[in-house]
């Protein structure tokens, strides 16, 4: 009865609005929020990063959900050809903020109608992180962490938790 309420809560009152957005062909995921594309309307091409809105994904260092999450963002990217990582291309969708602090593309980024960024708190990979001024998918994105966190998902799992928050270990880890 609780998995029907929580599957209810998260999937029966979601939007059915197509996102807009820019395609872009993936190069590289860099971590659990963070991914490289090559940006062709700049000439020459740059490779460009885009950081995953609302999502805050553990550190590299902070193992072993750091390289989970960088897995797992790369398995919902790409397909495996020939014992290769194919990157495939995916739909950018911006919010009231473009660009974070650090320069990089900020983006709701979707595959196949599927929101990544729901997805990897939904499977426990990251956690989701209200910042404002971009609020477009907060209540998907905290229902999603409520279900992780319900089902003992990823970082939720209490047989092996994430104890510090990605800010929390970065600040014990400079």
């Amino acid at each position: 009865m609780l998995i029907l309420c929580c599957c209810l809560l998260l999937f029966g009152c979601q939007s059915s609005k197509q996102p807009q957005g820019t395609m872009v062909k993936i190069e590289r995921v860099v971590s659990g929020q963070t991914l490289e594309w090559v940006d062709t309307t700049k000439q020459p091409a740059l490779i460009d990063r885009v950081r995953l809105i609302g999502i805050e994904a553990p550190d590299l260092r902070q193992q072993p959900w750091g390289d989970q999450a960088k897995q797992q963002l790369e398995q919902l990217t790409g397909k495996i050809n020939n014992q290769k990582l194919v990157f495939e291309s995916v739909l950018l969708e911006s919010d009231v903020e473009q660009v974070d602090q650090f320069g990089r593309k900020l983006a709701y980024v979707w595959k196949d109608g599927v929101l990544l960024n729901e997805q990897l708190v939904k499977e426990g990979s990251v956690l989701a992180v209200v910042r404002s001024p971009n609020h477009k998918y907060d209540q998907r994105l905290i229902r999603a962490q409520e279900y992780a966190r319900l089902m003992g998902k990823g970082i939720w799992n209490p047989e092996q938790p994430m104890r510090l928050t990605p800010a929390e270990f970065k600040s014990q880890n400079k």
